[in-house]
């Protein structure tokens, strides 16, 4: 049986080649990293009104709570990534281990990539 952090890895790569679609929370309509996380870890009502840009660090870290994530101190497989890919701007990665699955706005769809990470990393949560 997998464990729980294999489970969300996979649910995660299940949805690369997604459509990237801001607020998006549907497979089917696209997701934004947001989207991607609440799919790979089972959350329901992920948040839908907040800035693409600027957005707030502490309510990102309340909404994170909520959905039942903890912060910790270094990342293992399945731990959702708190990222900052330009000043002012927050960005969500699960980790595999191996490298990152985000909902990359540039290419338009879920990726994974391979380490290094390519964002500073802001927080580690784990669910």
């Amino acid at each position: 049986m997998p464990s729980q952090a294999d489970a969300i890895v996979a649910r995660a790569r299940a949805l690369v080649g997604t459509r990237f679609l801001a607020q998006g929370r549907s497979p089917a309509e696209g997701v934004d990293c947001i989207g991607l996380v609440a799919l790979a870890i089972g959350a329901r009502n992920a948040p839908r009104d907040y800035a693409l840009r600027g957005g707030s660090a502490r309510r990102l870290a309340e909404e994170l709570a909520a959905a039942g994530l903890s912060p910790v101190g270094s990342a293992s497989a399945g731990d959702v990534l708190v990222l900052s890919p330009g000043p002012g701007q927050l960005h969500l990665g699960l980790f595999t281990g191996t490298g990152l699955i985000h909902g990359d706005a540039g290419l338009r769809r879920v990726v994974e990539r391979p380490l290094p990470l390519p964002w500073p990393v802001l927080g580690i949560w784990r669910y």
